[in-house]
């Protein structure tokens, strides 16, 4: 079982709070603070989040530190990510067209939903679905069950109390009993398959991406990069992706059989 620091469980205790709701509790993550993009500017928001589960042995309405820990343990062993479906937005003849962008997005319920300018997802999901109109035909896989690199929503938020507290997005996951990212590309490139069977070209900054399309034996072309739309809201996000994950810095196209 995962040992978690007091220090931790200190840190999320306070902005946890159990709320009773019939025979389940709500547990509320927040505030968090989330700068958002609305008509050029960008305005602070506070972000909460919150789940509805079975009560837990020894729930009450306070944020004891045995409940927060209890939370912060049952939610590392759960697959709460798992509870959403993904989908695939083809644009041109996916198909048959010589060659093809793909963008396999993971959800950012914060990013893409509500611009949030902690991480660079929202441009990067309208800058792909832009990039694959003016090639003229492509593909972008927008999955549901990788919130947070997989540690879904609620987790998220908890990550996210931990980052404004110092931790990196690293090592934020780690201190919540995950890996840094848990995320799964199976599904998405089975269904990759049954669309199209010509080469494609991946946007991405992400290595494991990469090394995932081309181990399960599809036909990789190449890679596009995906960077942009830095600010002081998110440099150090991005400096940790190329620091501590492993993600491409480079502008260059890359060649996966290299």
């Amino acid at each position: 079982m995962h040992t978690i620091q007091t220090d931790i469980i200190s840190i999320l205790k306070r902005k946890i709070t159990t709320v009773p709701s019939g025979d389940k509790m709500i547990y509320l993550v927040g505030p968090v603070r989330l700068p958002v993009s609305l008509g050029g500017e960008t305005h602070i928001f506070q972000w909460y989040c919150w789940l509805r589960c079975d009560k837990m042995a020894g729930d009450t309405c306070q944020d004891d530190q045995q409940t927060t820990e209890q939370i912060i343990s049952r939610l590392s062993a759960s697959n709460l990510a798992e509870m959403q479906q993904s989908s695939v937005l083809v644009y041109g003849d996916f198909e048959n067209a010589p060659d093809a962008l793909i963008r396999m997005h993971s959800i950012c319920h914060t990013g893409d939903i509500f611009g949030s300018k902690r991480c660079d997802c929202g441009y990067q999901l309208e800058q792909s679905m832009k990039m694959i109109v003016k090639h003229g035909n492509g593909a972008l896989f927008y999955l549901a069950n990788h919130e947070g690199r997989g540690i879904g929503l609620f987790s998220k938020a908890m990550a996210y109390v931990l980052q404004e507290e110092g931790y990196d997005t690293v090592d934020a996951n780690l201190q919540l009993g995950f890996q840094d990212d848990i995320r799964s590309y199976d599904d998405a490139i089975q269904v990759l398959k049954q669309l199209r069977s010509k080469p494609v070209t991946l946007i991405t900054n992400n290595p494991r991406k990469l090394d995932a399309l081309v181990a399960s034996g599809a036909d990789v072309s190449g890679r596009v990069p995906l960077w942009g739309d830095v600010s002081e809201f998110n440099k150090r996000y991005l400096e940790t992706k190329v620091r501590r994950s492993g993600h491409f810095d480079s502008s260059s196209r890359t060649n996966p059989t290299s």
